[in-house]
């Protein structure tokens, strides 16, 4: 720095200027992110539905099939365009949820039902809160790390969480496969919901097929594993009018406790990942894609050869922009995100599968019930039974 810098000259006039110049340089470079997924692969799944279809080329779908599970491996996340999900899609559900959330509290406070733990209709803002992390934190570059406090705080976001698939006949869950709730104002509510949490399912199933393939595995090996699994389209509401401010976190640094996590795009940026040797990467979702995260399920069936991704989502820089955006053009100022989680039926037994199996693996990820591994995770967030629930997905 020269000698002649605005910032020299001010650390002579007080060091309270400076101290405070410093930390707003250092929030801009966190919520800053140079690497972004705009140049990540986009995998085509057309080629995969297709192929049983006259003419299908194997060695294309083949190679689409290596490539998620190299993706999945290396990264823990993957872009995918799915011929069956539109963009149009998309906007109807968003457009719906910004709609239930830009009621008031008095209106939503009927949708909270904390006798079910959270685990149907909606969770209020300042309930979840992710799993600290700091010791991993504290290991990262400056360029690395979250903006997220250590230990975390409550989360500044609502969610709404609405089942999606059939349910068990038998189960030793049943706190994880209770009935949903409709909002009374939102006569077209069970149809948005279950359009798009459909069609999000679908996607993950058909990705699951892939990875499995790609793996060296039968295609069912995780599909079978996800039939009557408690999946619940989840999207999440962020109030731009309350927590519009540069850094705030409106999600801490965290993984998921599923199997596969799915977003469609959202309107706002803000979504931050990181890859498995601990790049922070700022998540673009191009228009008409889906973005995947592997959770902790993966994780396990995979022996630890695919991680549960981290990931955190924040007021960056282009959050405001995009905030400033939607006030000029009167538009809802909620982010909004269209995510499901799908997840590995609560009475199925984690473990390594086929090629993940080892000693060293199945000692590692040992033999566990998917109810019971949703119920510890949700315990170690302080949303489970030893506090006041067994049901937010986010176990992170």
């Amino acid at each position: 720095m020269s000698a002649d810098s605005p910032m020299k000259k001010q650390k002579t006039d007080s060091d309270a200027v400076v101290t405070k110049s410093a930390e707003n340089s250092s929030l801009k470079h966190k919520t800053e992110n140079k690497r972004d997924t705009a140049d990540y692969p986009v995998i085509e799944l057309k080629h995969y539905l297709e192929k049983d279809e006259k003419g299908a080329q194997k060695d294309v779908w083949m190679a689409d099939c290596n490539k998620i599970a190299e993706l999945l491996r290396q990264y823990g996340f993957l872009i995918v365009r799915d011929p069956r999900v539109s963009h149009q899609h998309n906007d109807t559900f968003i457009d719906q949820m910004e709609q239930y959330y830009g009621q008031s509290d008095e209106q939503k406070k009927s949708d909270v039902h904390k006798e079910v733990f959270y685990q149907v209709g909606m969770t209020p803002e300042r309930t979840e809160k992710a799993r600290d992390h700091c010791d991993k934190v504290a290991k990262m570059g400056d360029d690395e790390k979250p903006v997220t406090l250590c230990p975390p705080d409550l989360d500044n976001k609502l969610r709404f969480f609405w089942r999606i698939g059939d349910r068990p006949e038998k189960t030793e869950f049943k706190q994880l496969n209770a009935e949903p709730v409709i909002p009374k104002a939102f006569p077209d509510w069970t149809k948005v919901m279950n359009q798009w949490g459909t069609l999000m399912l679908q996607t993950c199933g058909t990705v699951a097929e892939m990875a499995a393939v790609g793996f060296g595995m039968a295609p069912e090996s995780f599909t079978k594993m996800m039939k009557f699994g408690p999946h619940l389209l989840a999207p999440t509401g962020s109030n731009f009018n309350k927590f519009g401010k540069l850094g705030t976190v409106l999600a801490s640094y965290h993984y998921d406790l599923n199997f596969l996590t799915i977003h469609g795009k959202s309107r706002f940026a803000g979504l931050f990942a990181w890859t498995r040797d601990g790049h922070k990467l700022a998540v673009s979702v191009p228009t008409g894609c889906l973005l995947l995260q592997a959770g902790k399920q993966f994780e396990w069936l995979t022996g630890g050869q695919v991680l549960a991704g981290f990931h955190e989502v924040i007021v960056s820089e282009k959050t405001v922009e995009h905030i400033e955006a939607a006030k000029k053009a009167d538009k809802s100022l909620w982010r909004v995100s269209s995510t499901l989680f799908s997840h590995i039926a609560s009475d199925q037994t984690l473990e390594p599968l086929g090629p993940f199996h080892s000693k060293e693996s199945v000692g590692k990820y040992p033999a566990t019930k998917a109810g019971i591994q949703v119920q510890q995770e949700l315990d170690a967030i302080k949303l489970g039974r030893e506090e006041i629930a067994m049901g937010v997905t986010k176990a992170m």
